[in-house]
């Protein structure tokens, strides 16, 4: 048996997102970041099916939001937030057989530092959806991971970060080879490389897809700031030589110009459980360009605005050089971003055709 995760560039068959409610994430009774999800949908199903999760409180919204939108299915299916990227299967070959990977989730954490105190729903939306897609699951409840932790170019190299994965909060009764064994046989990998740091206050622990990305076999490009000044800096040269070291090519995609804050007026919209990371004013957010997303035909990237208008035009002719027969598609994302994440973290593909 031969098994292979597909490179993100790769065919689609579609993508899965979750509409978002949760108050200690989206402030306001999530209507902004709602309205943002719904114009995410509808540029992703310009390419390809997307699969929403909805709950009984946000069915009748995302139905609103998204009338006349060809080729968008609603499953309503009870999550504890709306991070598909983490909580949705990875989908994986098994020679030419599409199955979804359940892994186990525990709030980017658990006990240790898991950010809010409940994740039952978000741990059993992997198989939920596989069950409602005719996908038969691979069980990895026994093993902690998100799929924001990881990324794959789809011919055999894997991408992940040892801040993340070696985190008390994930596996800490395994060894940094026993996590790369496990992942190099689930993935059908053949070489990991492990990124030291991630993202400057990325509250995953440092998600990889945050601050590195695959756009081609053996290619990445790496969130990056040329100021020696910002904590950015040291985390992402110690990245550049790794990746340098282990023969990737890299491209600097840099981070925005002005660090994106938590305003006051964020910090009033939002409503946190007991148990949960609370936010507070001034609060720097792990806001990167990295953290886009390949359809079949285009690039989501997300904007910041603001002062961050120049960065934002950066990225995207940076984006458009790099990814010239895809359609570069700027999105206003501050409203994810105020959640904790960004368009790579509430999209998760189902690959389309085996190669």
């Amino acid at each position: 048996m031969t098994r292979r995760m597909p490179a993100e560039f790769e065919s689609h068959r579609g993508t899965i997102m979750i509409f978002p409610e949760r108050e200690g994430s989206w402030p306001y009774q999530a209507k902004q970041a709602q309205r943002v999800f719904a114009g995410i949908i509808k540029e992703i199903a310009k390419d390809e099916e997307v699969h929403v999760v909805v709950s009984p409180r946000t069915e009748d919204a995302a139905r609103a939001l998204l009338k006349g939108t060809e080729g968008v299915f609603f499953y309503n299916i009870e999550t504890d937030d709306a991070w598909a990227r983490d909580t949705a299967p990875t989908f994986v070959y098994e020679d030419d057989t599409l199955k979804g990977i359940d892994w186990c989730f525990n709030a980017w954490g658990g006990e240790y530092d898991g950010l809010y105190a409940k994740w039952d729903r978000d741990n059993a939306l992997a198989s939920a959806i596989c069950n409602r897609l005719g996908y038969e699951t691979i069980d990895m409840q026994g093993f902690v991971l998100e799929g924001g932790s990881i990324h794959t170019d789809g011919a055999g190299t894997l991408l992940t970060t040892e801040c993340c994965l070696l985190s008390p909060g994930r596996n800490p009764k395994m060894t940094k080879q026993e996590i790369e064994d496990t992942l190099l046989d689930k993935l059908g990998g053949e070489r990991m490389i492990w990124l030291p740091e991630g993202i400057y206050n990325d509250e995953t622990n440092g998600h990889v897809d945050n601050i590195c990305a695959f756009i081609a076999p053996g290619e990445v490009v790496l969130g990056w700031t040329d100021k020696k000044d910002d904590p950015q800096y040291e985390l992402s040269m110690k990245d550049l030589e790794i990746l340098e070291n282990a023969g990737i090519k890299v491209h600097k995609l840099p981070i925005p110009d002005v660090p994106v804050c938590i305003t006051p007026a964020d910090l009033e919209g939002y409503v946190f459980e007991v148990g949960e990371d609370v936010r507070e004013t001034g609060e720097r957010l792990a806001a990167s360009y990295v953290n886009f997303y390949f359809t079949n035909k285009s690039v989501i990237l997300p904007q910041f605005g603001g002062e961050n208008e120049e960065s934002d035009k950066r990225a995207v002719s940076i984006m458009k050089e790099l990814c010239p027969r895809r359609r570069i598609v700027p999105v206003p994302a501050r409203d994810i971003i105020v959640g904790g994440g960004n368009i790579h973290c509430i999209t998760q593909q189902i690959p389309g055709r085996c190669k």
